[in-house]
């Protein structure tokens, strides 16, 4: 809600007023004068107040209300041009278009039968979606929005989470909902081969590659598991080990900053975390819905986050200290 400043009395500080009285005193024009001035400082000072909230590291704010997105919320993503994107705005099926204000607009329509999770983009521009009712992953021409499948995954559950890696692979989670051992995870090369790195997982959801591209991150929701493996040159993993393990809530989408941090969206818990590459609890972020799908880094400076919300069919953000390790690609996309 909108602050509200205090009644003022009239009409003796009612400037307009007093200068179409004809019998206007000194007094009256001091009063007058004095009133004027009180309102501008504190209309600056609730200004800049707001403007010091918005820039605050991790004070969190709406940036798209209740209702605009689906519950289906999900893949958020910085694009080239700055905005941010998102699937199911309105209805299940689209890709949503976020600007820097709030608005949300239809960027695209998805092909009938499909629907989006999660959402990455490439050095050219191109966007790449994780198709879960297909079980594909498609990319979507920055010139043209013609959306092509990049990827099939016919031994996949969905697929659910995509990352990629600074060379341009992607890694794909896997989750089997109506079994909670029997997640997946899939390698897709730059060529669009597919190739299943491991299975009976937990489930399998977020998914992140580290800055240096040395390290796959993969958090299983069920199990509050957070496993790190080692990262080849040729993209295949080894020596998996536990990053972190929570013991209450579920856990959804995650990105990196340049430092490495996870930031974790810690569905029913109302937090992101933000857990540092040794696997220590640094901070959570509270938010205003409880039920956070996934985060993305933005904004002008790379360090504004955007939270997606289930439970609100809204996009939270907030500030972070530091930028995220995608922040800052040279390219453009086409609106």
């Amino acid at each position: 809600m909108a602050a509200r400043l205090p009644a003022q009395p009239q009409p003796r500080d009612n400037v307009a007023l007093w200068h179409t009285r004809p019998d206007h005193d000194p007094e009256d024009a001091a009063i007058a004068r004095h009133a004027c001035l009180r309102r501008f400082v504190v209309s600056s000072c609730l200004l800049l107040a707001a403007s010091a909230g918005a820039s605050t590291p991790f004070v969190v704010r709406d940036l798209v209300g209740d209702g605009v997105f689906t519950a289906g919320i999900e893949g958020p993503a910085s694009g080239p041009d700055g905005a941010l994107y998102a699937v199911n705005l309105g209805k299940d099926g689209t890709i949503g278009r976020v600007d820097a204000s709030g608005k949300a607009e239809t960027f695209l329509t998805l092909p009938e039968g499909s629907v989006g999770n999660g959402i990455r983009f490439g050095a050219d521009g191109s966007m790449f979606i994780a198709d879960y009712p297909r079980h594909n992953i498609l990319r979507v021409d920055p010139a043209t929005r013609a959306v092509s499948v990049f990827a099939h995954l016919p031994d996949a559950h969905q697929p659910n989470d995509i990352a990629m890696a600074p060379d341009g692979t992607l890694y794909a989670s896997d989750p089997d909902w109506a079994r909670p051992d029997n997640g997946q995870l899939w390698r897709i090369d730059r060529d669009g081969s597919v190739h299943l790195l491991e299975t009976g997982m937990g489930t399998t959801n977020g998914i992140e590659v580290s800055p240096d591209g040395k390290r796959l991150y993969v958090n299983e929701s069920a199990q509050r598991n957070v496993w790190v493996y080692d990262r080849a040159a040729d993209g295949s993993i080894a020596n998996k080990r536990l990053l972190i393990r929570f013991t209450a809530h579920g856990m959804d989408g995650m990105r990196c900053d340049v430092d490495g941090n996870l930031y974790i969206a810690r569905y029913d818990a109302a937090v992101v975390a933000i857990v540092s590459p040794a696997g220590e609890l640094l901070r959570e972020v509270p938010l205003t819905g409880r039920k956070p799908t996934n985060v993305a880094f933005g904004g002008a400076d790379g360090r504004q986050v955007f939270v997606t919300l289930q439970d609100r069919g809204a996009v939270e953000t907030f500030q972070a200290e530091r930028p995220g390790r995608e922040y800052g690609q040279p390219v453009t996309i086409s609106r």
